[in-house]
């Protein structure tokens, strides 16, 4: 098997999901969060994102193309459309957007959207199955129904959907009527993802996204009616004018209101890196103890509300596909976070989309213009990326495993990179000594395995796999917790 084959997640002798059902019952220290409560990457990728080289051009990409679509075997497809329009500012806002209220350029920006999907599609090869595609932004519905209805169609045309395929569309709850969202699931949607954030009025004021429970209950209600399969309710901690009290009643009206998946992101206050921020007082921003009990409570909330800690910031029902994965070590991890999708390659489109074909990243550049421009010439927008080396395989290979909280096992490592594990990672293995002694992590002569108390410390093990931390980088990673 080829370092870029999706691997089998091999198990250990312990009962899977033994230690996932103790998670609910242990209780974490303060000090213990402190101790451990390091800035670091989120690891949607490995190497992450801030990695990417400017000299990963569009040749680089076509030959890795190229190299995938004549590999014997090839992995599935999984795409992503970035959709960047919003009609107003989020103040909390990290994502690439154009605020605008002029609706006449989302049908610009789908006209070089799908010459993009047409310029990439043939070059992926035959015999690709796509099995997820995911519309993020930017508000996707700032789109009409007829515009996402062309982009569905010119997909379907270039690519082959499985019958189960996930479909998912994130919702601002702000911009949708009461018939959107039967309309989106006549669209072939089945998967969608609420941002909700806080549902305080102080709170909402302050990050300027003013959302009254009521219109959120009525978009959740008729996904519910339309027949989602899954619904993701994406909420943030760390806002201002939050506290304890605050955030304990919106986790009350969550909880009632009982989506599928809960997302409890934590806020990283950037205003040096992302401008809207700078419209943030940061004098009304809770403190780090605040937040540190606002982050215990709320998952103290949702697992006694039956909730299953995925990992990092994510939540879900027992008899969700994320929390069936997790029981039977089949987890994975993406672009788009959590997921049940095997490994797949990743086929990102629109500005700042990011892909993964094979052993290689690349990101589209981040500029509509540049986009358009780019098009315009015959070129593909891709900005910059990377070509990871057997290293970076590996190391991808032993981080992604202990995200996923998979018992990571030496010989199933050493079969896949032909490498003797305890050599190799000899400095990581002794660095994992203080996870060990707080009992976060269990270590042998042949695994690594995360224990209960260790998971919500998962990113701070898989950054003691991480050869890039050292070295100089223009990004500021949030807070673990």
């Amino acid at each position: 098997m080829s370092a870029d084959t999706a691997p089998s997640r091999e198990t250990s002798s312990a009962t899977p999901g033994s230690d996932l059902d103790r998670f609910a019952d242990i209780e974490i220290s303060e000090a213990l969060i402190r101790r451990f409560d390091n800035a670091g990457p989120r690891y949607t990728s490995y190497p992450t994102a801030d990695r990417f080289v400017p000299g990963f051009d569009e040749a680089a990409y076509r030959a890795h193309l190229a190299e995938r679509a004549a590999a014997a075997v090839k992995p599935r497809l999984s795409v992503y459309a970035h959709l960047p329009f919003c009609e107003s500012l989020c103040y909390f806002c990290a994502c690439n957007k154009v605020i605008t209220r002029e609706h006449g350029r989302a049908t610009e920006y789908l006209d070089y959207l799908l010459r993009e999907i047409e310029m990439v599609a043939p070059e992926l090869g035959d015999d690709r199955r796509t099995s997820q595609l995911h519309l993020g932004g930017g508000t996707p519905t700032f789109f009409s129904m007829a515009e996402l209805g062309t982009l569905l169609d010119g997909l379907r045309k270039h690519f082959d959907f499985v019958p189960d395929a996930e479909l998912g569309v994130e919702i601002d709850p702000r911009t949708v009527k009461p018939t959107t969202l039967a309309e989106l699931a006549s669209l072939g949607f089945n998967r969608t993802s609420f941002g909700v954030q806080d549902f305080d009025p102080a709170v909402q004021q302050a990050v300027n996204r003013i959302q009254p429970l009521d219109m959120v209950e009525r978009a959740l209600g008729a996904s519910r009616d339309a027949g989602f399969q899954s619904i993701n309710m994406d909420l943030i901690y760390g806002l201002p004018r939050q506290s304890v009290a605050s955030f304990e009643r919106t986790l009350d009206e969550v909880v009632r209101l009982a989506p599928d998946r809960i997302a409890l992101y934590n806020y990283a206050h950037l205003p040096s890196r992302f401008k809207a921020q700078r419209l943030i007082d940061a004098r009304e921003l809770p403190l780090a103890e605040d937040r540190l009990r606002i982050f215990m409570r709320a998952t103290r909330r949702l697992l006694d509300a039956g909730y299953v800690y995925i990992g990092l910031d994510h939540f879900a029902k027992p008899d969700d596909e994320l929390s069936r994965a997790l029981r039977e070590n089949s987890l994975h991890r993406n672009f788009q976070g959590y997921t049940t999708q095997a490994e797949c390659d990743l086929v990102g489109f629109g500005v700042s989309a990011i892909g993964k074909i094979g052993r290689s990243y690349c990101q589209s550049t981040r500029s509509v213009k540049t986009y358009y421009e780019r098009l315009n010439e015959g070129r593909l927008p891709v900005e910059r990326g990377m070509t990871l080396s057997a290293d970076d395989l590996l190391r991808r290979d032993v981080v992604m495993t202990l995200m996923c909280s998979v018992p990571l096992t030496f010989d199933a490592i050493e079969a896949r990179h032909g490498i003797e594990f305890p050599r190799y990672f000899e400095a990581e293995l002794a660095a994992l000594a203080p996870f060990e002694q707080a009992q976060l992590v269990a270590v042998d002569e042949n695994s690594i395995r995360i224990l209960p108390k260790g998971r919500l410390f998962v990113r701070a093990v898989a950054m003691t796999f991480d050869k890039y931390l050292g070295r100089p980088s223009a990004a500021s990673y949030s807070k673990l917790i």
